[in-house]
Order: C-alpha cells, then structure tokens, then sequence
C-alpha cells in the first residue's frame, strides 16, 4: 500500500512573499486560496500563539479545495509553559475553539517542544495518553475547557474521523528507544525535524503516518534547499510512501512542511519538491546506515 503525500509550507501569511510567490496584487484575504491550489496542505501556525477562532477555520476551511489538509500546530501554553502536566484544562480550550470546524481538512495536529525539553516517559506517556484520537474524542476532551475560553466553543464535528498527532522534539535524549516506545505506543509520530545542524535529525517510524519539518538546508529559517538536496529529500520521501523505508513494509502517509520562510524560499521548494515527487527519476536516499 502506498501512502499520499502531503507538501506545503509552515504559514502561508509573510509579507516577503508579497510580489514574489504572491503575484503583485493580490489581495491579502485571497493568499491561503492561492497557496492552496500549488500545495497539497499547510500548517496552522497562528495555534501556536494564541487560540484562533471558529470563524477563522471555518473561513480557512471555505478557501480551500475539499481535498486539502490542514496540520494544527498546538499551543505554546501546553508545551513550552506546563510543559505536558496538567492540561486537562488547556487541551479543552485548544480543541473547543473550532479546530473541529476544519471537518475533513483537519489533518495531524503538531506539537512543538523547546530544544530545552528532555525526554521524561511518565510525563510524556500521559500527556500523550490524554490526546484525543478522533474528532469525537476531541469533542469530549474539548467540554473541559475553562473560562479562558473567549469565544463561543465548538464541541462536535460533523462526522466522527480519526485525529493524527505528531511530536517535534529537540533535544537529544529523544532520540533513544525509550522515547520511540513511548510515541510508539500512542501511536504518535516522531517529526523528522531539519534544523539546518542546530538539533538531531530523529528518522524513527513512531506512528501510521511521517510528519517532516524543513527549517532551512544550511541556515536555520533562512537558506532554501539546492536542487540536489531536493531530489534527495524527494527519494527518501518516496521510502516512506512505499513502505521500503518502514521497518513494517507498510507504505505511510507523509506531511512535509518548509518552514525556511525568512527569505521566502519555502513556498518554492514546496513546489519543487512536490514535483519532484511526481517524477520516478531522482535518485534514491541513501542514509549513512545504507553504507
């Protein structure tokens, strides 16, 4: 079984972008229906922050194609502030305030933790135990909301679909077995995470699905990818898609999102590497453990 592939960039919002992947123009509010006809998802950025409101997403979800996928990226407040303790009540704000209005867009939900964060398995294991797995779920984990909620909360989805979620950690002790078993075991994948050099790289199949970042190929959120990186990138991306790089043989789903945007170079090599998908003849990856 072979897995879709999911590009696109980390934001679609930069006033860089403006005359450049943008044509000279076009008007702000038409930018995510523009991007959404060249990439096949984008990450939510703006979750991170702060919460966003239901008519956001539901605004988002109108702009774009019934077949486009959003990633969600969580709040700042449960990873870098409670650092996954105690979040019963912040998990209810975040998915009560209209994530569930995505429907079928909402795609996995991304949690982001500081370089600082070293790998603990109980707290890990039960924050991760506590996410919901499917929009119904989420639902029920989304009635825990407190008063920090400002806007009227959306409780139901539509349909009952499940609910991916991938972890972006950065510090080096994430990269033993203890970890992957942890992640493993929620079924929660652990983000290939290229921060130009500045913190592991973790290739280790944790879930049903690969979540990759590409922060920037030699300068972190500034430098764009050669062609060469591009095509090798394209070649590892196609082991996963086909199972021959899953330690199970079974083919994933890949998210991949460039978040190199300082000088505008992701929106291109989102393009570039989608293509690059698409043709069968780049070269294949090979990693250092292939030698």
């Amino acid at each position: 079984m072979t897995g879709r592939a999911f590009i696109g960039t980390s934001g679609w919002r930069y006033a860089g972008w403006r005359g450049d992947f943008y044509p000279k123009g076009l008007v702000q509010r038409r930018e995510l229906e523009y991007a959404a006809q060249r990439f096949d998802s984008v990450e939510i950025n703006g979750s991170f922050y702060s919460l966003q409101r239901p008519s956001s997403y539901r605004a988002w979800a109108e702009q774009t194609p019934d077949d486009f996928v959003f990633a969600v990226k969580g709040g700042r407040f449960i990873t870098h502030m409670l650092r996954l303790q105690n979040t019963d009540a912040a998990l209810g704000n975040f998915f009560a305030s209209g994530i569930l209005a995505l429907g079928r867009r909402l795609g996995p939900v991304l949690w982001q933790l500081p370089a600082r964060d070293v790998f603990d398995s109980a707290r890990v294991d039960d924050f991760l135990a506590r996410l919901p797995r499917s929009t119904r779920q989420a639902g029920v984990v989304a009635r825990g909301h407190d008063e920090k909620l400002t806007v009227e909360p959306v409780l139901d989805a539509v349909e009952d679909l499940p609910i991916r979620h991938a972890l972006e950690a950065r510090h080096e002790s994430w990269a033993g077995d203890e970890a992957a078993a942890v992640l493993e075991r929620h079924g929660v994948a652990l983000v290939l995470s290229d921060g130009a050099g500045q913190w592991p790289m973790m290739r280790r199949i944790t879930g049903d699905h690969v979540y990759v970042r590409l922060h920037g190929d030699v300068e972190l959120y500034f430098s764009g990818y050669s062609d060469a990186a591009l095509e090798t990138w394209a070649g590892e991306l196609r082991g996963y898609l086909d199972g021959t790089r899953c330690p199970d043989g079974r083919g994933r789903d890949v998210y991949v999102y460039f978040d190199n945007d300082a000088r505008g170079f992701a929106p291109w090599d989102a393009m570039t590497l989608r293509r690059l998908l698409e043709d069968r003849t780049a070269r294949p990856f090979y990693s250092p453990t292939d030698a």
